[in-house]
C-alpha cells in the first residue's frame, strides 16, 4: 500500500498537467479572440461582437481553400488569413465607418447584426454552411508523448502559434512607425489626426489586423471543434477574457483567455457537471467585484 502512493501521486500529476495544458491551449483561442475585442477598443472605443462569426468565416475560408481549390495546407492558411483582414477593412469601411460617433449601443447592435449576416450567408450556401467539416491540416490526428504526458499536435500548434504571434505584435507595436502610431490614435484619435496620422486609415487596418486574428484562431480550433455555421459561439467565453484581462490591454487578452481556458478545464474535470460552462462568467463576476479595470487595465482616462 505504501510503495502505491508515487505511483499515485505521479498519476494525479500527470492528470493535472494534461488539464493545464488543454486548459492553455483553450485559452489561447480565447486570448487570440480576446486581442481582437481589445484592438478595436483601443482604435475606435467601440466593442465588437462580430469577432466570433469572422472566425467561423476565417474557418470556412481555410476549409474551402484547402477543399474546393485544392490549397495546400501552407497556402490555404496564409490566403484565408489575409482574405479575411481584407473583409475586415472592407467591413469597416462600409458599414462601421458611417456610424462612428453615435451612441456605443448603436456600434454593438450593428456589430450582432454584422455577426448574423455573415452566419447566415454561410448556412446559405449548399453543402458547406449546414454541415460539419473537418479542416485537412498535416498535423490533425497526432499526438506528442513526453514520458506518460500525452498532447495532442493541434493543442502544441495553438500555443506555439499563438506565442509567435504575441511576438510579432510586440514587435509592430513597439518598434514599426506604424504601431507607434496606432498607440497614438489609441490614446486620442483627435490629437493624432492633428500631427498628421491617418486616423481613418488605421481604423481600418485595425479592423483587418483584428479580423485576421480572429481568422487564425478559427483555423486553429478547427482540427478540434471541426469547422461549422456556430463556432463562432466560443467568442462568448472570449469576451469574459478580455474583461478579466483587462479591456484596454494587449497582453491581458492574453493572460485573461489563459485564465478562462484553465480555469474552465478544471472546473469540467473536478467540479459538478455544468460548472465548466458557467466558471467563466462566475471569474468575470470577480474581476468586476475586486479589481473593476481587470488584470493589466487602465484607469478610464486619457493623455492629452
Amino acid at each position: 500500500m505504501v510503495s502505491a502512493w508515487p505511483s499515485t501521486h505521479r498519476t494525479r500529476f500527470l492528470e493535472l498537467l494534461q488539464l493545464l495544458i488543454s486548459g492553455i491551449a483553450q485559452g489561447c483561442i480565447y486570448g487570440l479572440i480576446a486581442l481582437g475585442f481589445v484592438l478595436i477598443y483601443k482604435a475606435t472605443e467601440t466593442v465588437t461582437f462580430a469577432q466570433g462569426d469572422l472566425m467561423m468565416v476565417g474557418a470556412f475560408g481555410g476549409w474551402l481553400a484547402m477543399t474546393a481549390l485544392g490549397f495546400p495546407a501552407w497556402l490555404a492558411v496564409p490566403a484565408a488569413i489575409i482574405a479575411m483582414m481584407l473583409l475586415g477593412v472592407l467591413l469597416e469601411r462600409a458599414v462601421i465607418r458611417p456610424i462612428l460617433g453615435q451612441p456605443a449601443f448603436s456600434v454593438v447592435m450593428l456589430t450582432i447584426g454584422v455577426g448574423y449576416v455573415l452566419r447566415g450567408l454561410i448556412t446559405m450556401i449548399p453543402d458547406v454552411g449546414t454541415d460539419t467539416h473537418t479542416l485537412p491540416l498535416p498535423y490533425v490526428g497526432q499526438v506528442l508523448r513526453f514520458g506518460g504526458l500525452v498532447v495532442s499536435a493541434s493543442q502544441a500548434v495553438i500555443i506555439a502559434a499563438t506565442a509567435v504571434l504575441c511576438g510579432v505584435l510586440f514587435a509592430l507595436f513597439k518598434y514599426s512607425r506604424l504601431g507607434v502610431a496606432m498607440q497614438a490614435s489609441s490614446q486620442n484619435q483627435l490629437a493624432a489626426y492633428y500631427m498628421g496620422i491617418p486616423v481613418k486609415r488605421l481604423n481600418g487596418l485595425v479592423w483587418g489586423l483584428a479580423a485576421g486574428v480572429a481568422a487564425l484562431a478559427g483555423l486553429l480550433v478547427a482540427p478540434i471543434t471541426f469547422v461549422h455555421a456556430n463556432m463562432g459561439f466560443v467568442a462568448l467565453k472570449a469576451f469574459p477574457a478580455a474583461v478579466v484581462g483587462g479591456f484596454g490591454s494587449l497582453p491581458g487578452a492574453i493572460v485573461g483567455g489563459l485564465i478562462i481556458g484553465i480555469v474552465e478545464a478544471v472546473s469540467g474535470f473536478y467540479l459538478p457537471e455544468g460548472f465548466k460552462d458557467i466558471a467563466p462568467y462566475i471569474v468575470v463576476l470577480l474581476m468586476l467585484v475586486l479589481k473593476p479595470n481587470g488584470l493589466f487595465g487602465e484607469k478610464l482616462r486619457k493623455k492629452v
